[in-house]
């Protein structure tokens, strides 16, 4: 299979989110150009596809909506992993030294451990910090060993010290149930693997001041724009399909609304409803 990369020309601005592939938006940046990326790219897994996540409504008793029907994520079949090697070297071009990407992957486990690969092929190009674990709260999908948490792994550009902005040394690898940090149930009219709006607001308190610029090359439905905004970040979003940039551009919308705030409101979580 062939990446999809249809035609882009031009500087990515920020506040904007482009209808494009990763991959292109990448590579049109300039150099050193980016505070912080926080991502949710594709797993491989053809999710959406015919799968539990496409029929997760009848699996937890509810009637099934018109969006049941598939909604395959571009790029989310054995391509996947070659996109997500071919952004690394672009990711470490475009951030500034010392700045950092999350990448968040999937659960633990096997057949095909993607966590650990992806974590080697991140060290080939950042400088790898962690593998930190976001415990959902809640038992998820599968039979053996069922799911309940997933991984957003950490990588830094070498060059300078870590931009990294908690001064209580308080902060573990594992995000608690305790947190606040929701798990989400996508359903029809959402992103089949929506994110909360505060997961990403999470690592970008962290690891960005005010008025720096936060990237998401695979915005999906928009939840880390919405995050940057609210905490006074700028943004810069990507997404390759155009009915999930539109749901995208209407949460930004309605972000804009927002003062940027010092922490992340309840009134986030709305957005991403």
């Amino acid at each position: 299979m062939t990446l999809m990369i249809p035609a882009f020309v031009g500087t990515p601005e920020v506040n904007r989110v482009y209808n494009v592939d990763a991959l292109t938006l990448l590579r049109a940046m300039p150099d050193k150009s980016v505070d912080f990326i926080f991502t949710d790219p594709p797993y491989g897994h053809n999710n959406n596809n015919g799968d539990l996540i496409q029929n997760r409504e009848a699996a937890l008793g509810q009637t099934p909506t018109a969006g049941s029907n598939p909604r395959p994520i571009a790029n989310d079949g054995i391509e996947a992993n070659e996109l997500f090697q071919a952004c690394l070297p672009e990711y470490r071009r475009i951030l500034v030294p010392g700045g950092c990407c999350c990448c968040c992957c999937c659960g633990g486990g096997g057949p095909d451990p993607q966590f650990a690969r992806w974590s080697l092929w991140m060290d080939e190009h950042l400088e790898f910090k962690q593998m930190v674990v976001w415990d959902k709260g809640k038992i998820g999908m599968g039979w053996h060993y069922r799911r309940s948490y997933e991984t957003v792994l950490v990588g830094m550009r070498p060059g300078a010290a870590c931009k990294w902005y908690d001064e209580s040394d308080a902060v573990e690898n594992i995000i608690r149930p305790g947190s606040g940090i929701r798990k989400i149930i996508p359903m029809a009219d959402q992103h089949p693997t929506e994110k909360p709006v505060s997961l990403a607001a999470h690592f970008i308190k962290l690891h960005t001041r005010p008025g720096e610029i936060v990237l998401d090359p695979f915005c999906g439905g928009g939840s880390t724009l919405v995050a940057a905004k609210i905490l006074g970040r700028a943004f810069i979003g990507g997404e390759l399909d155009t009915g999930f940039i539109n749901m995208a551009r209407r949460k930004v919308g309605v972000a804009f609304e927002a003062p940027p705030l010092d922490d992340l409101p309840m009134f986030a979580e709305m957005l991403v409803s």
